[in-house]
Formats: C-alpha cells, sequence, structure tokens
C-alpha cells in the first residue's frame, strides 16, 4: 500500500524502454524487479527491442505475463531475429531491394506469441515508436495492428525493410527517439522510470560482421543520446533510470547471453529499488559510453 501511495503521489508514472538489440532481455529483468517491488506504471513507451518488451508487459503486467516474455527471450536464437543470408545480402548491396535481411523470422515470432491483436487493447497503455522514414520524423503508435507496429519499429534501416502504415513508410523506432522520454512527457507523464538496455562497456574487441557491427553502432548511439535526453528533460519530470548493468560484454547481437542478461538485471534493479534508487539523481557516467580495461 505505501508503495502504490507514492506512485499516486508522484502523478501518472511512464516505463520508458530503450532500443538495443538482443540486450532488450536486460529490460525483462527491470520489468521483474520493479513487478515485485510493487510499482505499476500508467503508460508503458518502447522504441524498438523495447516496444517488444512494452507491449507484451502492457497487455498483462503480471508475474504470469512476464514469466511468458522471459521464456520467449530464453528461447531465441540468432537466427529467428538476424538471419543471415547470402543471397540477402548481395542483392541489398546491389540495390535490388531496400534491405539485407528477411523479417519472416521476426514475424513469426510476434504472430506466434503476441498477447493482443490491437495496441489498445492491452491492460495499460501502450506508445510504439517509428520513424517516418521520408519526413524523418518520430511516429507514435497508440491505436490499430499491433504486428505491423512493432515490425515498424524494429525495422533497422538497410538491415530490414520498411513498414507501411498508412500512407507511411516507417523504419526502426530508435533513428527518431531511441529512449522515448519526450514522448512519455507529452503523452502526460510526471515520473518516468527509465529501462536502458544498456552498453557492452567490457568488449575485449569490435564486433565482427556487418550486422553485428550495425548494431553496435545503433547501441553507441543509444548510450550517448540517453545521458543528453535525461539531462534535457529532468527539470520538467521525475526520472529514474534503472543502472543499467556495468561492466557488460554481451552485444546487442549476442542472445546467448540472454537468461544470464535477466537474473542480473533483475538482482542488480531490486537492490537499486531497495536502496531507494527511484528518488536518486540517474548516474551520469554510467550512462555514458565508457570502457572497462
Amino acid at each position: 500500500m505505501e508503495k502504490e501511495r507514492m506512485q499516486g503521489e508522484a502523478g501518472p508514472t511512464a516505463f520508458v524502454l530503450a532500443a538495443g538489440g538482443s540486450l532488450g532481455a536486460i529490460e525483462v529483468g527491470m520489468l521483474q524487479a520493479l513487478l515485485a517491488y510493487g510499482l505499476r506504471p500508467d503508460l508503458v513507451v518502447g522504441s524498438s527491442v523495447g516496444a517488444i518488451n512494452s507491449v507484451f508487459y502492457a497487455a498483462d503486467p503480471s508475474a504470469e505475463g512476464l514469466s511468458r516474455l522471459t521464456k520467449i527471450w530464453l528461447g531465441l536464437r540468432r537466427d529467428d531475429v538476424f538471419p543471415v543470408g547470402v543471397a540477402g545480402l548481395a542483392l541489398g548491396l546491389m540495390g535490388r531491394r531496400r534491405h539485407m535481411l528477411s523479417p519472416r523470422g521476426l514475424t513469426r515470432l510476434l504472430q506466434d506469441h503476441l498477447p493482443v491483436e490491437q495496441l489498445e487493447e492491452t491492460v495499460v497503455p501502450v506508445c510504439v515508436i517509428a520513424t517516418d522514414v521520408l519526413r524523418g520524423t518520430e511516429v507514435r503508435l497508440q491505436a490499430g495492428p499491433a504486428l505491423p507496429a512493432l515490425m515498424a519499429s524494429t525495422a533497422i534501416p538497410g538491415l530490414f525493410p520498411p513498414v507501411s502504415i498508412g500512407n507511411r513508410l516507417l523504419v526502426d523506432g530508435a533513428v527518431a527517439n531511441h529512449t522515448p522520454i519526450s514522448a512519455a512527457i507529452d503523452l502526460g507523464a510526471k515520473r518516468i522510470v527509465v529501462l536502458p538496455a544498456g552498453f557492452p562497456c567490457s568488449r575485449p574487441d569490435a564486433p565482427r560482421g556487418a550486422v553485428a557491427m550495425a548494431l553496435h553502432g545503433l547501441n553507441i548511439l543509444t548510450a550517448q543520446q540517453l545521458a543528453r535526453d535525461v539531462e534535457r528533460h529532468r527539470e520538467r519530470v521525475r526520472i529514474a533510470v534503472v543502472p543499467p548493468l556495468c561492466p557488460l560484454a554481451m552485444s546487442a547481437y549476442d542472445f546467448a547471453g540472454g537468461g544470464e542478461a535477466i537474473d542480473r538485471a533483475a538482482t542488480t534493479t531490486g537492490a537499486w529499488l531497495e536502496a531507494g534508487g527511484l528518488d536518486m539523481p540517474p548516474m551520469d557516467k554510467m550512462l555514458a559510453p565508457h570502457h572497462h580495461m
């Protein structure tokens, strides 16, 4: 009851889930700890992989719902999401098509597991962020079919094909707004809890392969802009940033470490909450890209 009163006094609370490829597993562990602590949002906003986690969580913000989401993450393999093929790479490089990877694996995965057909059917209101590829502007999707919305929000330019919704051609939400704090504010949130996927700060070397390097580059961009966005908006609303895992060697292209990342994130987030983390200022040094020798 005390935690529920704290939530009400703070005003509408939004969970904001960032982009991050396979590091999205970390957000699942964070959600587990937030749920165990008793904090439930009034709104969930997500971009890219954060959009997928957002819709699944918002559809069933219970222990059972998170257990189902965790099970999906534990069963993921790289080829389920990033099926690299020589023919696709060649066609993309030759300009014969707009992408190098097939979206069929991710489409099938979402079709098999999506808990809602329409975004407006979620228990907690959800907002999915995508990017209008022609205008370069952020697009907020709060109603309509969930599957194309999520395919659009995760359509990394050049890797996956853009998705047509209405009269707009949409790509990955991380291009326009990787950690959509501003969207949550515009939608009425007075307190924001940011769930960052994190940054691989202890990798011994650079990723190998074009896809892995592209995801790593996007991950660096996400980390840099998150720190700036928190600084920009912290005077307007209360912002708490769940500490990202640090040190972290897992790459945004590595699904094999998902189980360990979930467990570790649940443990560290729980400790942060018990120490009063929701009322602590964000740790700027942990948000900015850095490296452990």
